[in-house]
């Protein structure tokens, strides 16, 4: 354990609760969050999750600026459902994104969880683009990714890391529980109002 691995925890775990409750401070820690993590994965051989991080930061700053401009006529983004039609993009850009990551790992580093790095990256990738758009749906892949990374972490000795994970994987769990009951809150009285409209 190093002062990266601590650093990266408290930071990762700071920002994941913001994003849990839709305050938009998750994206400023978030970068600083990957800027501790590059630093950690570059040391544990971890090349995927390291270059990962630098794509965090990109999309980070993306989703700060859609989340307070990225709404209509420019106002605050909103938590929407996933788009019936994002769903089976992801799954062709995550999967095609795990191809492509194996392959550089494989032959080009010496990675030796390839794989594992590959679709934990792939996985984390879709799900960031989805909660920079406020998706519900992001929620269901950080689950999935994050359940992979708690065994990845723990077979490379980062235990603090892995246990960092099981704490982002039961936040991600409230975080789907309060997202949702966010969006059924903000229908049901616009779906009064147009019945008493209608009526």
């Amino acid at each position: 354990m190093n002062w990266t691995e601590v650093l990266g925890f408290l930071t990762g775990a700071a920002c994941v609760w913001l994003a849990v409750h839709q305050n938009i401070w998750n994206f400023p820690v978030g970068i600083a969050n990957n800027i501790f993590f590059f630093i950690l994965f570059i040391g544990a051989g971890l090349y995927a999750d390291a270059w990962l991080q630098v794509l965090y930061l990109v999309l980070g700053a993306l989703g700060w600026y859609w989340w307070l401009r990225g709404g209509r006529q420019h106002t605050r983004l909103e938590v929407r459902r996933t788009p019936v039609w994002a769903w089976p993009l992801a799954a062709v850009v995550v999967a095609g994104g795990i191809w492509a990551i194996w392959a550089v790992l494989s032959i080009h580093t010496d990675s030796t969880v390839p794989w594992a790095d590959a679709t934990t990256t792939g996985l984390s990738l879709g799900a960031q683009i989805m909660l920079n758009r406020k998706w519900i749906g992001n929620w269901l892949l950080w689950i999935s990714a994050d359940i992979l990374y708690i065994g990845l972490y723990a077979y490379k000795g980062l235990y603090l890391t892995a246990g960092l994970y099981g704490l982002f994987l039961a936040m991600c769990v409230v975080g789907l529980a309060r997202w949702r009951a966010g969006l059924r809150e903000e229908t049901e009285p616009a779906a009064t109002e147009s019945q008493k409209v209608a009526a």
